[in-house]
């Protein structure tokens, strides 16, 4: 690319008779080549060629800038224009992008609930909250964080300021589906102690942003932070709301849910949609305060070439394995954890001597798992790609797993915190051969799998075991 810039005498980068290939066109502009031509018809309504610029360079020079956050001195270099011909460029593709683009493809009235049910909703989503949500839109909310600079007025400097970031910023609230499908974006809001994710979703109801409450009927809204469920706003909106539970004593199914909710839809379907956002890098850098008034709109453009163009995040590649899994988790959901039960009973966590190191100990009757096993029982490869991390402070030391002295196949292992250096979680695992493999794992224990170096890839004999996986009460 580069080369082909210097050969160009008349402008140093030319998109009207481009010879950069496709990659080239990602790279630059975030869209194919055929994406962009189709781009720039639509802005052909509302732009105009000047003899600095042609259409095509104008909207070029505004993706250029939100997909590489190049500044205009650099982009004015290589297309070859003035730095002011750079800024009209920008200010005309934005209004232009808002004008007919955005409506057409991101906000409440750009879809209809049906479809967003049949195109956009996970199979798996639908049979987890069946019972609350059969037939319903799934949509999950979070707040996303553009960083400002500092503000010279005062008022809005206290008001945009995070304390939780410990820097000044800006919140637009993500509305999405559960394949990523960004249904709106609203704001951006303030970042102080008055507007987190739940007093935004209230406001969102009670001024009717968008025409939302004619959307709604009886919708399903997942966000991870605490709010009150039974709060008047969701009851006259018709609206169920789900979220992470806390509670020491909860039931299975409560259990279940707070792990979708909280691990699952919001956490990974928002968090890889704000991610998305932040690949367009002009948003993910620190913007200056004469562009705040325009953040809500540079989002809402990012979001509605990625409904327009981009691949859905999470998909579903059959409704059969899709629902099966569903079943698969309602399954597990409703076992009891006996061993739970029988580390309780027996007091196991206060009591020392009954335990022995594990390298005095023979595994032969242990499991060897491979990958797709470990798939199966972990339902996903999210905590298997945690494991590799957690081994990492194992393998120069000696780790803490230890064997009970009368009962060999009773394991207790003691896990370091990956967030807090003097927290440690308390892991249990029971196992006996020549039974069927029933188990909930989480990424602790897989890490102890590979610790004890008796998780085999890709092995042609696999010893069947019955697991039963405890954790201790800082687990919860």
């Amino acid at each position: 690319m580069r080369k082909k810039i210097r050969e160009s005498a008349s402008r140093r980068l030319n998109f009207d008779d481009s010879n950069l290939s496709e990659p080239d066109y990602i790279t630059m502009t975030g869209l194919s080549k055929i994406n962009f031509s189709e781009v720039c018809s639509t802005m052909s309504k509302y732009l105009k060629n000047t003899p600095a610029r042609t259409i095509t360079t104008t909207v070029a020079i505004f993706l250029c800038k939100l997909k590489s956050g190049m500044s205009n001195r650099f982009l004015s270099t290589i297309f070859c224009v003035s730095k002011s011909s750079v800024r009209h460029a920008f200010n005309s593709v934005r209004q232009a992008f808002m004008s007919e683009f955005v409506p057409a493809n991101l906000g409440f009235q750009h879809i209809s609930r049906e479809e967003v049910i049949q195109k956009h909703t996970r199979p798996l989503a639908q049979s987890m909250f069946g019972e609350i949500a059969s037939n319903n839109a799934i949509l999950v909310l979070d707040g996303t964080y553009i960083y400002v600079d500092k503000s010279n007025n005062f008022h809005f400097q206290r008001r945009s300021y995070s304390t939780h970031k410990g820097r000044p910023l800006v919140k637009p609230m993500i509305v999405c589906t559960t394949t990523g499908y960004y249904v709106s974006v609203l704001g951006p809001y303030l970042a102080d102690y008055r507007n987190n994710d739940a007093s935004i979703l209230t406001h969102m109801l009670k001024t009717n942003v968008e025409e939302i409450r004619d959307w709604v009927n009886e919708r399903h809204f997942c966000f991870r932070q605490r709010v009150q469920r039974r709060h008047t706003t969701f009851r006259r909106s018709r609206i169920q709301a789900e979220m992470p539970r806390f509670l020491k004593k909860e039931t299975s199914s409560s259990r279940l849910k707070m792990q979708i909710c909280q691990d699952w839809l919001p956490r990974w379907i928002v968090e890889s949609s704000n991610a998305r956002i932040k690949t367009w890098k002009y948003l993910s850098h620190t913007l200056p305060t004469n562009q705040i008034p325009f953040i809500g709109d540079f989002v809402q453009i990012v979001c509605a070439l990625s409904n327009k163009y981009a691949q859905p995040l999470s998909q579903c590649r059959d409704v059969e394995s899709d629902q099966l899994e569903a079943a698969k988790m309602i399954h597990l959901s409703k076992m009891s954890n006996t061993l739970k039960e029988h580390v309780e009973t027996e007091n196991l966590l206060k009591k020392k001597l009954i335990w022995k190191v594990a390298s005095e100990c023979d595994f032969e009757n242990f499991p060897r798992l491979d990958d797709q096993e470990l798939r199966n029982i972990t339902c996903g490869v999210y905590q298997m790609k945690l494991a590799s991390s957690y081994i990492q402070e194992y393998t120069d030391e000696e780790s803490d797993i230890f064997v009970h002295r009368e009962d060999s196949n009773l394991l207790r292992i003691k896990i370091q915190s990956r967030h807090t250096s003097s927290k440690k979680h308390q892991l249990w695992i029971r196992y006996n051969a020549f039974a069927e493999l029933e188990l909930e794992l989480l990424e602790h224990v897989l890490m102890l799998l590979l610790c004890c170096g008796i998780l085999v890839k890709n092995c042609t004999k696999t010893s069947q075991c019955h697991m039963e996986l405890g954790t201790g009460e800082n687990m919860f």
